[in-house]
């Protein structure tokens, strides 16, 4: 084992010395692998940052979440003049479905309204997103209320006026100032703030909880009525923990069907929309441009190969001389094949690291320009790069090195005079 050990360091030693004489020719070869592994990692790095980003988007939402509404998330055989024609999810059905449907741990009824603009003494906010909902909400999306509360049921269906503000709201309105128990207005009316949110951010498609002004729903309701064609309403539905969901979706949309009076022959009227669809379609888009990504990296990583094979073979034919020299005083072959073989990997390795290198200082420039955005480069990624300059060390360097190792040490003496 000693001898073995032995061989390795000296052929390791022997290919540092001449990665080091030989300048240029390690800086060339060096280079086609930091370009491959840059693509790859590049591309993974990205692809994993937009994937954390999108779910850090939707991560208050559990992947069972239900949106019962008169529009589909996704693409449907139905065709749009007759889901132009499908009537809008009402207060009524909500209540319906809130005390009937089983397994259910949550619903909140929701109204997609316009921004508005809200004032408090001298200050205003304008194009602020409204969120009118019920008070089962808040179990929901999981809100984290950092000052006061959130409203209660009685509150929330009474119509009180009163608020959650998001914290870019609070800080605009009220500077350093407590907003609670501040009155603003909104809808010609004085509302009081109950409650402030937690800071999030800004989201990857723009929004974010800090420009919220959460509502209970009935208040806006009285505003807008129930048959506002700009007020788009839908219900949020959060199934128990552990149950079947395609059998919960079966049980919803025929309590549907049975409160819209839908015939056996009819079709649904409504769309049940699944946020678990969504995030598979998040996955499946992100997965195909890491396979598209790795794909273009892999043939970057194969050429920095081929430079590599090209490089040691010259490298062989300039040290036949020395091999055979080395040979003749009882050098072994496993001697010669190593030392050509740690070259041709050494070589990889440092391209890998280098390229490696070039992602993380470039994803710490572009999170620096991005916002909330952060770039991430993950220990499978940096594992999977490192293996994948390994792994071209050694295809790369595999020919070479058995060449030299077969090489007679009379001929290659005789050959390098």
């Amino acid at each position: 084992m000693l001898i073995y050990l032995r061989v390795l360091k000296e052929s390791f030693n022997f290919a540092i010395s001449a990665l080091i004489n030989n300048k240029l020719r390690t800086f060339l070869s060096l280079l086609g692998v930091t370009i491959g592994i840059f693509s790859i990692i590049g591309v993974l790095a990205a692809v994993d940052s937009l994937k954390q980003e999108i779910k850090g988007s939707i991560s208050s939402l559990d992947n069972s979440t239900i949106y019962l509404m008169r529009f589909s998330f996704g693409p449907t055989d139905i065709p749009q003049w007759k889901r132009e024609q499908f009537p809008d999810v009402t207060f009524e059905e909500y209540q319906y479905i809130n005390r009937s449907l089983p397994d259910m741990k949550a619903a909140s009824f929701i109204l997609n309204v316009a921004p508005e603009t809200v004032k408090y003494e001298d200050n205003n906010v304008s194009n602020v997103e409204i969120v009118p909902v019920t008070s089962d909400y808040y179990e929901i999306e999981e809100l984290q209320v950092v000052k006061g509360r959130f409203y209660n049921e009685q509150e929330s269906a009474s119509g009180a006026p009163v608020a959650v503000i998001g914290d870019e709201i609070a800080n605009n309105l009220f500077g350093s100032g407590d907003p609670i128990g501040k009155k603003v207005r909104l809808y010609g009316r004085k509302i009081t703030i109950i409650g402030v949110l937690k800071k999030e951010g800004m989201g990857l498609f723009g929004n974010s909880k800090d420009t919220m002004v959460i509502l209970p729903v009935n208040l806006v309701r009285r505003v807008y009525g129930d048959n506002n064609k700009s007020a788009f309403p839908a219900i949020i539905i959060k199934p128990e923990s552990g149950i079947d969901v395609p059998e919960f979706v079966a049980g919803l949309k025929q309590k549907m069907r049975t409160y819209r009076g839908l015939k056996p022959d009819e079709i649904d009227n409504f769309f049940v929309n699944q946020l678990q669809g969504f995030t598979d379609f998040i996955d499946n888009i992100t997965g195909t441009m890491s396979q598209i990504g790795g794909f273009i990296g892999m043939f970057s990583l194969l050429v920095g190969g081929f430079g590599i094979a090209n490089i040691m073979f010259v490298s062989v034919k300039e040290r036949t001389n020395l091999i055979g020299i080395q040979k003749a005083l009882g050098a072994k072959r496993r001697f010669i094949l190593f030392q050509f073989l740690f070259e041709a990997v050494i070589l990889a390795i440092f391209g890998g690291l280098i390229g490696l290198v070039l992602v993380w200082l470039i994803s710490i420039f572009a999170s620096q320009f991005t916002g909330d955005f952060e770039f991430i480069l993950s220990g499978s990624n940096v594992f999977w790069g490192m293996f994948s300059s390994t792994m071209i060390g050694l295809i790369a360097g595999i020919l070479p090195a058995i060449s030299a190792s077969k090489l007679d040490p009379v001929e290659a003496i005789r050959t390098g005079m």
